[in-house]
């Protein structure tokens, strides 16, 4: 059995990971309307995967005889200034989605449930992924400045994500 507190604190995280997903969907329509198909590729399948992250707190919820409780999406920001600006941001939110991993993992510990402790540490370990993925392709960006030939090579490199 699942804390009254530990369940609102997943059920937040599920719309946390239910937005990321959401506003990765619209940095691809960003994308896409500015003839990136490669980044917006990217992102749409960044988008799956969040939804996918939503889904496992989710069945985690149900599995420990708790109740999802789901709430409204924030509807996410639909232009930026380039494709830096929009992978900058993406850093940005994954910094902030692993501060809120981390909370979750501090309460774990706190409420002594080690349960989701555990099933937490899946989380973490994704949040170092993440952030580490996103933090690399900003690096790139600003190597390559303005150089349009290594934008449309980056664009393509991005295109080929697979998604998990």
């Amino acid at each position: 059995m699942i804390s009254e507190k530990m369940q609102k604190a997943l059920n937040d995280q599920i719309n946390a990971e239910m937005f990321s997903s959401y506003l990765y969907l619209s940095m691809a329509a960003y994308l896409e309307s500015e003839n990136w198909n490669g980044m917006a590729a990217w992102m749409k399948a960044q988008s799956s995967e969040e939804y996918t992250h939503a889904m496992k707190l989710y069945h985690y919820i149900n599995e420990v005889e708790g109740k999802v409780t789901l709430e409204t999406i924030e509807k996410p920001k639909t232009t930026w200034n380039s494709p830096l600006e929009v992978f900058e941001e993406a850093h940005k939110h994954e910094l902030y989605i692993s501060d809120r991993i981390n909370k979750l993992v501090a309460l774990a510990i706190q409420e002594n449930d080690y349960a989701t402790n555990l099933f937490l540490n899946w989380f973490v370990t994704e949040q170092v992924e993440e952030v580490s993925t996103v933090s690399q392709i900003v690096h790139k960006f600003k190597l390559i400045g303005d150089n349009k030939t290594s934008l449309f090579l980056l664009d393509r490199e991005l295109g080929m994500r697979a998604s998990k």
